[in-house]
């Protein structure tokens, strides 16, 4: 199914169900932010990465507005609704400042059967050895868009899990990351270690000949 949507370019990549605050300061996304305030729609921010427009986003939804200032800037608070796929692109929209386009939605291939365990026990691993604590609940889906931003992937890795349209495998890109990933921090931390204890007096055992 094919949908306008005004759009709001930003060099990040946003996921559905995601909460985003967004200082409004350019008079044409004024003017799109009071159009969708006024009129209860929704608006679009397609990824822009690399000075380009790849080609998906996610459609947006006005959650409220936390503050207008005196000169029409505004915070505001957002949540992501689903997933698109661009189709054409204007810019600017006629008769308007910001730019828009058609869209087409991105349908979900299968419905969610749960976290893979192991992706689990991989963020756990990640967590401890960065010493942070992450919030993220396994029993709300779709679980993939709650720690893509959090694991460490570049923003290019971020796009492509937007891309994909299964959340069995938007886990399984994250667990193959992790996987990745996590051997090198847990030796950058060993090597850490080692380096802490260079130059201090060491207690070792004897070694039998």
């Amino acid at each position: 199914m094919e949908s306008f949507l005004p759009f709001f370019p930003l060099n990040l990549v946003a996921y559905p169900t995601e909460n985003l605050n967004l200082h409004i300061f350019e008079p044409r996304y004024q003017q799109l932010i009071n159009e969708c305030i006024d009129n209860r729609k929704t608006f679009g921010i397609p990824a822009f990465i690399n000075n380009k427009l790849p080609g998906y986003g996610t459609e947006m939804k006005i959650v409220n507005v936390s503050k207008r200032y005196d000169d029409g800037r505004m915070d505001i608070k957002t949540k992501g609704i689903r997933a698109f796929r661009v189709l054409t692109f204007q810019n600017p929209v006629p008769d308007k400042l910001y730019s828009g386009g058609k869209v087409t939605f991105v349908e979900e291939t299968e419905s969610s059967e749960g976290v893979i365990s192991e992706l689990l026990l991989q963020l756990d691993r990640l967590y401890t050895i960065l010493q942070t604590q992450v919030d993220f609940d396994s029993a709300i889906s779709p679980f993939s868009y709650q720690v893509a931003h959090k694991v460490g992937l570049s923003q290019e890795e971020e796009y492509q899990v937007l891309t994909i349209d299964s959340e069995t495998e938007r886990q399984r890109f994250l667990l193959r990351h992790l996987n990745k990933v996590i051997p090198v921090m847990a030796e950058m931390e060993k090597t850490k270690e080692r380096i802490k204890l260079n130059g201090h007096f060491k207690n070792l055992d004897p070694l039998n000949f």
